[in-house]
């Protein structure tokens, strides 16, 4: 038998996501059903849990045929955010087909030749603060085949252009002082000020996004081909045409930042954003109006695979919320850390809320979900507001790195064509680097008394 027979493979994405919605069914047959009494929030105008409230309740468990029909409803539930894939995908789609994307690449690639190591913190730079300023992650998805050009074009590997977009944007998602998605509901849920402890924030940010973007960078060294590809257009001269399709791009992002900042947009409204984007680029691009509608058809159906991940990543937590084990599992897991040292229920909260995010991916419900329960925990074990929020952060955030019901990041481990394993034989080293410097902050903001 060969060596590489012996490897572990993860099965196919569609696979493993069965088995997770069955074996979150098998969970609702052991665990005992309970629930928090929930109550509005005027903060945050979101329903959230009532601290000491849990009680347990009549079981419900979950049968094969139901888990089976949880499928096409996570797809129903999870909606808004497919329909944003196919659009965004559809819009992306519609920009490379007038070729101001390509040629923009191979210009980038030219202006970088002999330094083409330097691409990673230009692009990276990019997505990070995407999800520093609105935890862009589903947005991705649509540019995975832009990136695939210009990982191709200097003989990076699809795995370089995932770690470039998703997981750039994951650990600045994670460590940002901004987040509204994140931090910002925290914040809000644990009545502290918006923006506080925005300094500190910031410093380990910077030490994240070094730490992620050096790990990118040697990866990117280590797996490089020689072979180069000429589909991004080297030759083809940028014109003035590319530039305002581009810049319609820029403007298109710049709105959608405002827009969820400012007026507190979703996805539907992010979905016609992108959509008006692509008719005024298909018209200025000369595509037409048929062809600009032929270009979004096309990548409707390159967004098809992705949009069904997600689909089938949601079922998972409707499986768990009908047998009315969730709350189970977050009252089991904090607990005992009531008991504990304070840096080690400090601690203790970081792996308590990764553990969370598995079965409860939306990092704003997992807020919500929490919060409510630790914040008076940390009064009570004499633990600043803000430390918990960090332990929140660091804890879900970083575990959208790795975890398989993060539908996005499985869709765009698809698109991309990386198997899962892959990403992780990879990546799981650096998120482990990234929760111990997690780990840091923590301990740092507990000796300064962070506030």
């Amino acid at each position: 038998m060969s060596p590489g027979a012996l490897r572990l493979r993860v099965p196919h994405p569609l696979v493993l996501l069965t088995g997770c919605v069955i074996l979150a069914a098998a969970a609702t047959y052991v665990l005992p059903a309970g629930e928090f009494n929930r109550t509005q929030n005027p903060a945050t105008g979101r329903t959230a849990v009532v601290a000491g409230t849990y009680h347990e309740v009549e079981s419900h468990p979950i049968g094969l045929f139901q888990a089976m029909v949880a499928l096409p409803k996570g797809m129903a539930d999870a909606a808004d955010v497919i329909f944003l894939v196919f659009l965004i995908g559809g819009a992306f789609t519609v920009v490379d087909e007038t070729g101001a994307l390509r040629r923009s690449v191979g210009w980038l690639v030219e202006m970088m030749r002999g330094r083409d190591l330097l691409v990673i913190p230009v692009i990276s730079l990019f997505f990070a603060a995407g999800g520093a300023l609105e935890n862009m992650q589903e947005e991705i998805i649509g540019l995975v085949p832009v990136l695939l050009v210009l990982t191709r074009s200097v003989g990076f590997s699809p795995l370089v252009a995932v770690s470039m977009s998703l997981g750039s944007a994951a650990v600045a998602s994670a460590f940002s002082p901004i987040n509204p998605f994140q931090v910002g509901i925290a914040q809000k849920l644990a009545q502290v000020p918006l923006l506080s402890g925005s300094t500190f924030r910031l410093v380990f940010l910077a030490l994240a996004l070094a730490l992620w973007f050096g790990a990118t960078m040697r990866i990117a060294a280590s797996t490089r081909s020689e072979a180069r590809t000429d589909e991004a257009g080297q030759r083809e001269p940028v014109t003035l045409k590319d530039g305002l399709i581009l810049g319609l791009v820029v403007v298109t992002f710049a709105l959608l930042v405002w827009g969820i900042r400012s007026h507190d947009w979703d996805f539907n409204h992010l979905s016609a954003l992108f959509f008006i984007m692509a008719i005024l680029v298909g018209l200025l691009g000369g595509l037409g109006v048929g062809g600009t509608a032929e270009a979004y058809v096309k990548g409707f159906r390159s967004m098809a695979f992705a949009a069904l991940l997600i689909g089938f990543a949601r079922a998972i937590s409707v499986v768990l919320e009908q047998g009315h084990v969730v709350d189970t599992l977050v009252h089991g897991i904090f607990t005992p850390l009531g008991h504990l040292p304070l840096l080690a229920s400090a601690l203790g909260m970081v792996v308590g809320q990764a553990a969370v995010h598995v079965p409860v991916p939306s990092v704003s419900g997992q807020a919500v979900l929490t919060m409510p329960i630790l914040v008076p925990l940390s009064d009570l074990l004499g633990m600043s507001r803000q430390v918990t929020i960090l332990a929140y952060q660091f804890g879900g955030g970083l575990c959208d790195l790795i975890t398989p019901t993060n539908g996005a990041l499985m869709a765009i481990l698809a698109a991309a064509g990386v198997r899962y394993e892959e990403w992780m034989k990879y990546m799981f080293p650096v998120y482990l680097g990234l929760v111990a410097l997690g780990a840091v902050a923590i301990g740092v903001g507990i000796a300064v008394g962070l506030t």
